[in-house]
């Protein structure tokens, strides 16, 4: 048999193929997948710059977010051609992305009206100072019985609130009735599906639930928190579910295809580690660091700091599910300031290298606060801190107390959802760019005393969305049947050090955690008025 002729049997055996776009904080990537199998086929990552304007402020250029996932498209349909795969196999795309980060732009020009506003920004803090100050009680959890969130720098209404207020060119087109606002599902879907020319302007209940404008129980935006957040209704995409068909691209190599899943990354991450179970979680190290855990079709809001969110909504006519999540605002973010700002390190993996030199931070702790404190604690006042420090301490002490840092937050939002749950885990599922670390895999299994499973395949986020688009009313490629999911090869971290120098370390980090807080107060308040100063 010549080449040819196996080349092209070899092209007949795939079956379908399943698109999906990962569109994180740091890199935006687009990775095929075998509908069958769930193997990764071919993927092209393009790198993301963060800028940073002001203390505080990270800005991404909505523009070059659009751009970097046309790149990859193109780059990953080269690179299929090469394997000789036709990539007229690929039946469906879908959209995963960072959540929260926040972008307003015109529907008539197509022009995004100002920088993504990301995630992480804290430029919002005297904002969120006012709400909760207006709030009874000075209460930060006054609206979670709706939202299931707190009032926070983290979410998107108080970033749309501060463009609004900030932002001429935003007041402007929301007066004139031009302006469309969206999280980086809406803006990508919008864009890919016609932009000003019949562009779909929408999102789904996952990325909708972290808006603080989605009322997690009725399942739609709500007309209470948008008045309270001072946001006409208009200017907000239409709530789906997490996997039906959108749109169908409208322009390049993949033009008709339909995308027909968006998921948020979390959420997204769920999906692609099959914890379809209540009481089943994963745990992603991402930019941030998101403990996920299923808890099926009823919100169960928490008594321990996490939040309660929409884990997917896998079809029109499915039920809704929810998640508690422990959400860490630095997690590999920690690993590009010591890169970028320190210049300690050159790369990721020069970073286990310098921390494996030394086993050790030897009293050394790092509490990497740069965006105020998250879950458990809610604390946007709080900074980063780095103590204990001696004339011995050296910069692999410090990469190793970053790592630690890693850890250690995730063992707080890991106690924090034993306790609102009353069933401990008894071991975690890990995904995302940073389990590639061995040693922090094992730090990990050591601070937790249980044992870190990790898949073979990291890239679980989007195979998460492939997922959610392959199964799609209309596509129907993948099926999410229990027998029908492929069975994931993992490999194990068990604890290797005794519970009690765990416990010895973690108590410390707490210590440190404690003295991270009530850093940076932002505006001084009027006694007994309960207003800010202007």
């Amino acid at each position: 048999m010549n080449g040819t002729m196996a080349a092209s049997s070899h092209r007949i055996m795939l079956g379908p193929l399943v698109a999906a776009i990962d569109q994180g904080t740091s890199s935006t990537r687009f990775l095929v997948f075998n509908s069958k199998t769930a193997e990764l086929l071919s993927h092209h990552q393009v790198e993301i710059k963060q800028s940073f304007p002001k203390e505080g402020w990270v800005e991404e250029d909505p523009k070059e977010i659009l751009q970097s996932v046309y790149e990859c498209m193109e780059r990953t349909c080269e690179k299929l051609t090469q394997l000789n795969i036709d990539i007229s196999n690929i039946k469906a795309i879908g959209v995963t992305n960072q959540r929260e980060t926040t972008l307003v732009w015109d529907k008539e020009t197509g022009e995004p009206l100002y920088n993504a506003i990301v995630w992480l920004d804290l430029r919002t803090q005297s904002t969120v100072e006012r709400l909760i100050n207006k709030t009874p009680g000075r209460n930060k959890n006054h609206l979670k019985h709706k939202t299931g969130l707190p009032i926070s720098t983290y979410f998107s209404a108080v970033k749309l609130r501060w463009l609004m207020d900030n932002v001429d060119e935003v007041h402007q087109a929301v007066v004139s009735h031009r302006a469309m606002f969206g999280t980086v599902d809406s803006w990508l879907i919008w864009c890919l599906t016609g932009g000003k020319s019949g562009g779909v302007h929408c999102t789904d209940v996952t990325n909708a639930s972290r808006t603080m404008l989605f009322n997690i129980h009725t399942m739609d935006w709500d007309p209470e928190l948008c008045k309270y957040f001072g946001i006409p209704m208009e200017i907000l995409p239409r709530v789906r579910s997490s996997s039906e068909i959108y749109g169908l691209m409208k322009s390049g190599a993949l033009s008709g295809i339909p995308i027909s899943g968006c998921l948020g990354d979390q959420s997204a991450a769920l999906v692609g580690q099959m914890c379809f179970q209540d009481g089943q979680a994963k745990n992603t190290y991402g930019t941030g660091c998101f403990l996920l855990r299923n808890t099926g079709v009823k919100p169960v809001m928490s008594e321990h700091g996490l939040l309660t969110t929409v884990a997917y909504k896998l079809g029109r006519d499915k039920p809704a599910c929810y998640a508690l999540e422990g959400s860490v605002a630095i997690a590999g973010a920690v690993v590009r300031w010591l890169q970028d700002n320190l210049g300690i390190i050159g790369s990721s993996e020069e970073l286990e290298k310098l921390a494996a030199s030394v086993g050790t931070s030897y009293g050394c702790y790092f509490v990497p606060a740069f965006s105020g404190l998250y879950a458990p604690y809610w604390e946007p006042s709080a900074r980063g801190i780095i103590c204990g420090l001696t004339q011995f301490t050296n910069k692999s002490h410090l990469a190793f107390a970053a790592l630690e840092a890693v850890c250690f937050q995730t063992r707080e939002i890991l106690d924090a959802m034993n306790q609102d749950s009353g069933i401990p885990l008894t071991q975690l599922q890990v995904d995302g760019g940073m389990t590639s670390n061995k040693l922090l895999m094992q730090l990990q299994a050591d601070i937790l005393c249980i044992p870190v499973v990790k898949p073979s395949m990291p890239e679980t986020t989007a195979l998460g969305a492939a997922m959610a688009a392959g199964a799609a009313e209309g596509v129907s490629v993948w099926s999410l049947n229990p027998e029908d999911l492929s069975e994931v090869t993992s490999e194990k971290f068990e604890p290797q050090i005794n519970p009690e120098e765990s416990e010895f370390r973690y108590a410390r980090w707490k210590k440190a955690v404690e003295k991270s807080m009530n850093w940076e107060t932002m505006e001084p308040v009027c006694p007994g008025s309960g207003v800010a100063n202007p």
